[in-house]
């Protein structure tokens, strides 16, 4: 018969299916919000690269079991679903959203099919109904991580089911569905931890439905063998024998989830849960306050809150808080139904028995009974109790409309109540549509919350609304203010608002309410991991202050001491240590950090540079490697590593830079640094038309690009293009009036081809006002004057630059020529050359001589943290000679190996000024 009535209709799920999509339509335009940015965007176990084995090490964050940081939350299966979302789409937010619903309808459908193991078919499909629409599931449904909850009840009720059908006739054992509920069980589990408690309902099932015991009978049946007047039943030996099986497997899954977790609880600290922490009678009566609350939740879901957590509800100090009444209330109501459901006989006090397990059982591992956990309340756990919930309420209905007095006033407030639940399920999805959004509407409930009002603050600030920002976390530090993290978020803001000043006094403020160290005491046993940081945030303020090094050096040594295994600051000591000139010591800080995670792309990244400031390019290129092989599509390795091949000049490595340019520009599409670096490579390839391709495309990405327009303009001059080269030296010297080598290679080009002597005397005289001893600049104004006829001034001006560079031997040989050619005149009478005989001299006696070299952009190179990502370039100077005059080319030297060396040590002094910022408050 009750495999008969459990039998769900096409219709009935059609109905169900209808009314989902109606209320959770909206939610599919909703994005990552809150727990979604943890467990979604920042965890590495998503992506394809991360073998599968790291799902079942790590937590649900992403973070190792091992790890005292982590939650605990071992489930690797939701995960597992993630990881199938972003294989499909990636992190396309509508594909986990649309996935969340459709495990919705499947647990609205097997709930329904359990209904009506308890109520008919009418009431099965309201309780279903009701669950459907109840508002306080917008957290698990809409909120993408709320897919534990969701994943778990699914194989919970699938394992319930299961263990219905091993009573066969007669009252024997079915073996089968016993073993199938174990594995459900444990499949549950793996989605979340409270899968585990369908056990207890299974074992209540047993005693009190499928054998039909009473309490009053199992008392008397007890008494009665304890004064040894009877035996055991065979029937209860039998469900004794199922229960042990039922138990053992359950003890079974306790031992091994206790293995997992290596036998640590997670750390939470008193902002996470107040009461937790709190002396009694202060932290029993709150507890037993919050049962009632969650109940309300589920009678009336007006008010609904993202975050209960901090000060949202006040502490139960006292005896005579006139909240205990609530309490009392409350257990006055579920004792007299326990009771009701117990002692009675009858169809109406076993569903009402069904219906108190699944709303207590599965709420246990939520109500801080055995173990503290990291929350006030949370609307997410109430998914699985409000079945139960939502049984009491159709099977009371049911009552009602029995009743001919009341049965049309019972239907109009049934379907009031679908209605007006669906609309405010349908209303509240879109609070869960941005941060912002989601953090504004729970402010409206709740202003308490300090947590809150720092959330507010975090999405401003991730939109770059500073100064709003600053309003919300100001207010925070008021309603919470000893909460560590707002100050932190205070001082950071006013930082990136540039008021130093404020930022340091608030950084302060942090630190000084960071608990002082007891020896022998576990830190972290007492402060959340992350507030630390406020050590970093304010070494990294002080540090832009060169008198202050030696003072943030000692705020990063403090943070050691106090966990020797803070990663972070090593990396951030060992930036401090490269600025101080230490690049011994900072070695030795990044290898430290290496002890404590091997698996960081981004510390090998930064030990190269290290490297790099020790003059060792071998032992950089192989830690550039090492960030490669752990993260294949690390940006500034595959950047920098191609500059260091390419400054190697090993014509050998040039294919390898070539392919990690191509990658890199392929992770960053709009860095026009990639494409003028491969256009340096090509230069130096001799593919002229490959390298004047990808100058073209750095110019159209990034139109002042300095170094891109000199470039271009240099290759155009040497490959006979002279006149191409022309516009966009325009170009650069309209963006860079006072480029020296780019006035130099157009003067050069008007004098040479364009035989514009006044053009080109412009672009000398400009060179000479921004730098009077510039010598290129003077000789070939020398030039001018010698292509002007007037010798005299042009014998003055080459006595000027050979006095600014006496060691140039082609100045001393080109004034011999002038001084020449004045004699030669003066000998036949003539003070200057004839009008017609300047191509004749220019051919015969001369041509001007240029230095023209290949100009390279020089940025910051940056190391880069986990914490923050500074992109910088390095790159040396090419260099290429053009001696016109007496076709005498000056001898060659180690200049240009020196200016390579010069660019990259000055590049790397200036990296270590580059400002991180910390997001881990």
């Amino acid at each position: 018969l009750l495999e008969k009535m459990a039998d769900v209709s096409l219709k009935e799920a059609a109905l169900i299916v209808g009314v989902v999509a109606a209320c959770y339509w909206n939610s599919l335009f909703c994005g990552f919000v809150f727990d979604d940015v943890s467990a979604i965007l920042d965890n590495k176990d998503l992506h394809p690269s991360t073998p599968l084995k790291n799902l079942f090490q790590n937590d649900f964050w992403g973070t190792p079991m091992s790890e005292e940081r982590s939650h605990k939350s071992y489930r690797p299966l939701t995960v597992l679903t993630f990881r199938l979302n972003y294989l499909f789409s990636e992190l396309n937010a509508v594909s986990y959203h649309f996935l969340n619903l459709v495990f919705h309808v499947v647990v609205c459908v097997v709930f329904l099919k359990v209904c009506k193991l308890f109520l008919d078919n009418r009431s099965s499909v309201v309780a279903s109904l009701l669950f459907a629409v109840h508002p306080v599931h917008t957290e698990a449904v809409t909120g993408v991580v709320g897919r534990a909850e969701l994943l778990s009840s699914i194989f919970f009720l699938a394992a319930f089911l299961s263990y219905t059908k091993s009573k066969g006739p007669d009252n024997t054992i079915v073996w089968t569905p016993i073993a199938v509920t174990v594995f459900l069980v444990a499949v549950a589990t793996l989605c979340k931890e409270q899968g585990i408690t369908v056990v207890g309902i299974c074992c209540v099932y047993e005693v009190f439905i499928a054998q039909g015991y009473t309490l009053p009978v199992l008392l008397d049946t007890g008494v009665q063998i304890l004064r040894g007047k009877g035996s055991i039943p065979f029937s209860m030996l039998q469900t004794l024998l199922k229960l042990i099986v039922l138990m053992f497997s359950t003890l079974l899954l306790v031992v091994v989830r206790v293995q997992v977790i290596q036998s640590q609880l997670p750390v939470f600290t008193r902002f996470d849960n107040p009461a937790a922490v709190s002396p009694s009678p202060a932290r029993q009566l709150t507890f037993n306050y919050l049962l009632p609350v969650n109940a309300w939740l589920l009678l009336n879901p007006s008010e609904l809150c993202c975050d209960w957590t901090m000060g949202t509800i006040p502490l139960v100090e006292s005896l005579f808080d006139v909240r205990n009444v609530a309490t009392l209330t409350f257990f006055c109501f579920l004792g007299s139904l326990i009771i009701f459901s117990l002692r009675y006989p009858g169809d109406s006090s076993k569903t009402v028995l069904m219906a108190l397990c699944l709303i207590v059982l599965p709420f246990i591992p939520a109500s801080n009974l055995f173990f503290p956990v990291g929350f006030v309340v949370a609307e997410r756990v109430l998914y699985v109790p409000s079945m139960g919930f939502c049984i009491l309420v159709a099977h009371g209905w049911k009552k009602l409309s029995n009743k001919s007095v009341l049965r049309k006033i019972s239907g109009v407030c049934l379907a009031a109540v679908l209605f007006t639940h669906a609309l405010k399920t349908l209303h509240r999805n879109w609070d869960w549509e941005s941060e912002y959004t989601l953090f504004m509407s729970a402010l409206k409930v709740n202003k308490n919350n300090a947590k809150l009002w720092n959330n507010v603050g975090h999405a401003l600030e991730n939109e770059k609304n500073f100064e709003r920002a600053l309003q919300f976390f100001i207010q925070a530090t008021q309603v919470q203010p000893d909460d560590i993290g707002a100050h932190m978020n205070v001082g950071r803001t006013y930082k990136n608002l540039n008021k130093t000043k404020e930022a340091e006094e608030s950084y302060m403020i942090a630190k000084s309410l960071m608990p002082q160290i007891i020896p022998g005491k576990k830190y972290a046993a007492r402060v959340a991991p992350n507030h630390l940081n406020v050590y970093i945030n304010l070494a990294n303020l002080i540090r832009a202050n060169e008198s202050r090094l030696e003072e943030a050096d000692q705020l990063y040594r403090q943070a050691i001491s106090m966990r020797p295994d803070f990663k972070q600051a090593y990396i951030s000591r060992g930036e401090l240590l490269l600025k101080m000139n230490k690049p011994l010591q900072a070695k030795e800080a990044y290898l430290r950090a290496l002890e404590l995670d091997r698996t960081n792309a981004d510390l090998w990244y930064n030990l190269a540079i290290v490297y790099i400031e020790l003059k060792d390019a071998t032992e950089a290129l192989k830690n550039f490697n090492q960030a490669l092989e752990l993260n294949p599509t690390h940006k500034l390795a595959l950047f920098n590593s191609a500059l260091l091949m390419q400054e190697s000049g090993d014509a050998r490595l040039r294919p390898e830079a070539k392919q990690r340019l191509l990658h890199y520009v392929k992770e960053e599409p709009q860095d026009a640094n990639g494409y003028f670096n491969l256009g340096m490579l090509a230069m130096d390839d001799k593919k002229d038309t490959e390298a004047e391709a990808w100058m073209k495309k750095a110019i159209r990405l990034q139109p002042n690009f300095r170094s891109a327009l000199f470039n271009l303009a240099l290759l155009y001059s040497q490959t006979a293009k002279e006149l191409m080269a022309l516009p966009v030296l325009e170009d650069l010297l309209r963006y860079y009036p006072d480029h020296t080598k780019g006035l130099i290679l157009k003067g050069d080009i008007l004098m040479n081809q364009k035989k514009d002597i006044v053009g080109a005397k412009k672009c000398f005289e400009k060179i000479l006002e921004l730098d009077p001893n510039n010598v290129q600049g003077k000789h070939n104004l020398c030039v001018v004057y010698f292509e002007e006829r007037d010798l005299i001034k042009a014998e003055k001006c080459l006595v000027e630059t050979l006095a600014l560079a006496p060691h140039e031997e082609y100045i001393q040989r080109h004034l011999n020529i002038v001084r020449s050619k004045i004699a030669s005149l003066s000998a036949t009478g003539q003070s200057s050359l004839p009008a017609d005989g300047t191509a004749t001299a220019a051919a015969e006696e001369k041509k001007n001589s240029f230095q023209n070299l290949k100009e390279v952009k020089n940025e910051q190179e940056s190391t880069q943290t986990s914490v923050d990502n500074n992109k910088g370039h390095s790159k040396n100077k090419k260099q290429t000679e053009k001696d016109n005059i007496g076709k005498e080319t000056p001898k060659k030297s180690t200049k240009e190996i020196k200016d390579i060396e010069k660019k990259r040590v000055a590049a790397l002094k200036r990296l270590e000024e580059i400002e991180r910022i910390l997001n881990g408050e």
